[in-house]
């Protein structure tokens, strides 16, 4: 619910990958987003790339309106 996008270690359980979601974007289509709580729909890998939707307003989390895509670097 913190807007926070974390990898942890398998073996040790730290935190691999840290990314935060709470921000203003750019879009493709021009459209205002902003991140914010992740909850509900996890995140999604297909074709090398990691798919997330950022914006959660219900029970007290922060509303947003944005799918974020990563790819490797």
């Amino acid at each position: 619910m913190d807007g926070h996008l974390r990898a942890y270690s398998s073996e040790e359980g730290k935190i691999l990958w840290d990314f935060d979601t709470i921000r203003e974007y750019s879009t493709v289509n021009g459209v205002r987003a902003k991140g914010g709580a992740l909850n509900g729909p996890g995140a999604v890998v297909v074709g090398g790339m990691l798919f997330v939707n950022s914006g959660y307003g219900r029970n007290g989390g922060l509303a947003g309106n944005v799918l974020l895509a990563f790819e490797p670097e």
